[in-house]
């Protein structure tokens, strides 16, 4: 990796000069640290390395100089599952996908020459020739697994989860409630919609069940996925 960085140094260095872009020297400080840092990052986050390395330039500045190497292609941006912008390196010929904890927002990034062989294939198979593709994972990473409780209330889990009814807490009328309204003690569900305030809105099978924040706080739910954990707030 280190040999990349030297290459894309002198690239930038061509790059830029060549085009007469003005305070090179300034940029190519922004440039150096972007690339110490194997993270996604926001403008924030780089202004605050800038100034950790000793150098404190503008926000105005340093998302001009971010724009600018997207543009040349030293970097690139990605939206995840929040909507924040941040940017990681865009190296020439290297390809990788995401995964992205909902719990940590750790990212990880990961290449399988298998899954990109049948990625081609599929479009091949339906006549597309593809330009190019993101896949982008969401779930919880082996270190947030790890710190989980064997069971949340069902309030505290996310959109997209599959999970298992474990318990049920409230009293006898919530049972009954729920009971009637078909969700049993062992049932798998999806969160279709939780926003952290009003209904729970979850699916078990093909039927959908919209419930109050009261009663999705009195159902205990685990991970579908055998591991007896399910993701938090």
């Amino acid at each position: 990796m280190k040999q990349v960085h030297r290459q894309e140094k002198e690239q930038f260095k061509k790059l830029f000069k060549g085009e007469n872009i003005d305070r090179f020297e300034d940029r190519f400080k922004i440039l150096e640290t972007f690339l110490q840092t194997e993270r996604h990052v926001t403008e924030a986050e780089l202004e605050a390395l800038m100034k950790d390395d000793g150098n404190a330039f503008s926000d105005a500045f340093v998302k001009e100089t971010l724009d600018l190497m997207c543009h040349f292609g030293f970097a690139q941006t990605n939206r995840f599952d929040n909507g924040q912008v941040r940017y990681e390196h865009r190296h020439l010929g290297h390809h990788h996908d995401h995964m992205v904890c909902t719990k940590c927002r750790k990212i990880i990034e990961f290449n399988n020459d298998q899954l990109e062989d049948l990625q081609k294939r599929i479009a091949a198979a339906n006549g597309f020739h593809m330009l190019q593709h993101r896949m982008e994972i969401y779930g919880v990473c082996a270190d947030c697994m790890k710190e989980q409780a064997p069971a949340i209330p069902l309030a505290a889990a996310r959109q997209g989860e599959r999970l298992v009814i474990r318990e049920f807490t409230g009293g006898a009328q919530s049972r009954m409630r729920l009971l009637s309204m078909g969700l049993r003690v062992g049932d798998e569900i999806e969160v279709v919609t939780n926003l952290n305030s009003g209904q729970v809105v979850v699916a078990v099978e093909y039927n959908r069940y919209a419930l109050g924040r009261g009663l999705a706080e009195k159902i205990l739910v685990r991970s579908a996925d055998g591991t007896g954990e399910a993701g938090s707030r």
